[in-house]
């Protein structure tokens, strides 16, 4: 039986498991694997897509028959994060596994498909008035993708992680029997397919008040000033890219700190005014998103570190990875709640990354703090000690 990607045909021994495949999802949607189909800077051996929960169970049988390490991949945004598997056979793809279903407004619930893009999710909720309270950075995230890694954006300021909005999840394991559980995260291994969610009203009205900054003792100042307002934030964000070379005055800092106002339009206008005159001169009110918001400062050619510390301690936690470092690190991140991104240049040697990595756990230790290495360039996450999917949460 010939490759279904145009490729030579198929050694004898993988003939069988690419027919049973495609027998499982039909022949359109299962294939060797392309150029595309990597899992840390390693090609896979197959790609199938099922569109129906039992073709999960029975793909899963098979593999585990087989021998065959599976992966689940949505968008694949995120197929990279966490510690390189030893090797990964064949990928899951959920692109078939989306939809919406069970809605039910009057209790702000519905289930849906863990292949369901974030952001097609959104706008049919949106059309009942309603939202998730999540918003991935990812631009192309599922569901599934954005609960296994546990990926959540500037909203966790107000309504926490995304395992916080999910009632339960049906999932395949790797045998392929059918579980269903009200947990997410390290309880569970396999392949997500559906997730009942807990929703919230869409706000009437959103406002981003930002003022500029250009240390990480000013964005703690900054923090601090704005959460004692009580003005009910649904994200306080920080951005500090790397200065540009030359430097900036004093009047054009690097960086900016957001807080986003929601709620009815008067509240939302009342508060931004106040919040506004407590942090003085420099401080706006605007009706869009900075650019930056709800972005990563990195790139998959990046190394992305994740921090995690008390608020009243993340300047501490930045100012050591500084010193580690040499010089000016970017960062970007829920300021509100102490849990950052930091970029390492994909250039530096694993050895260089680790000692700056193990600086700054030292200086966290005594603050209950935590940093972690979370995607890296395959050569790269191979020779470092990178977080485990289940760290992630």
């Amino acid at each position: 039986m010939p490759a279904t990607n145009g490729s030579p045909p198929l050694p004898p021994r993988r003939e069988p498991v690419l027919r049973a495949l495609a027998d499982i999802s039909g022949p359109d949607f299962a294939r060797t694997a392309r150029s595309v189909d990597t899992v840390a800077g390693r090609r896979v051996s197959f790609v199938t897509v099922p569109a129906t929960a039992r073709q999960v169970e029975d793909t899963l049988r098979i593999a585990a028959e087989r021998g065959l390490a599976a992966m689940a991949r949505g968008s694949g945004s995120k197929i990279d994060w966490g510690t390189p598997p030893a090797g990964v056979d064949l990928l899951v793809d959920t692109g078939r596994l989306g939809g919406l279903w069970n809605h039910r407004p009057s209790e702000l619930s519905a289930e849906v498909g863990t292949g369901t893009p974030v952001r097609a999710l959104q706008a049919a909720l949106a059309l009942r008035g309603q939202r998730l309270a999540v918003d991935p950075p990812s631009r192309a995230a599922t569901v599934g993708g954005m609960l296994a890694t546990n990926e959540s954006g500037p909203l966790r300021h107000k309504y926490g992680q995304p395992a916080a909005q999910v009632a339960g999840v049906g999932y395949v394991d790797p045998e392929g029997r059918r579980r269903d559980t009200d947990l997410v995260g390290d309880d569970f291994e396999g392949v997500l397919l559906t997730a009942v969610l807990r929703l919230e009203p869409l706000p009437a009205a959103r406002r981003w008040v930002s003022i500029p900054v250009s240390t990480p003792l000013q964005v703690h100042n900054l923090v601090d000033e704005a959460l004692a307002q009580q003005v009910d934030p649904s994200a306080v964000e920080v951005d500090l890219p790397t200065p540009m070379p030359g430097g900036r005055t004093v009047e054009q800092p690097p960086g900016a700190v957001a807080v986003l106002l929601e709620g009815g339009a008067q509240s939302v206008v009342e508060r931004a005014g106040r919040l506004v005159r407590s942090l003085g001169a420099g401080a706006e009110i605007a009706e869009i998103a900075p650019t930056w918001w709800g972005r990563y400062p990195f790139t998959a050619k990046d190394v992305a570190l994740r921090i995690s510390v008390k608020i009243e301690d993340l300047h501490a936690a930045v100012y050591a990875l500084r010193d580690a470092a040499g010089g000016a690190v970017p960062i970007r991140g829920s300021a509100g709640v102490g849990t950052v991104h930091a970029v390492l240049p994909g250039d530096l040697a694993p050895d260089r990354i680790a000692a700056i990595v193990d600086s700054v756990r030292s200086v966290l230790m005594a603050r209950s703090g935590r940093a972690m290495v979370i995607s890296a360039p395959p050569a790269i996450a191979r020779e470092v000690d990178i977080a485990g999917r289940r760290e992630l949460f």
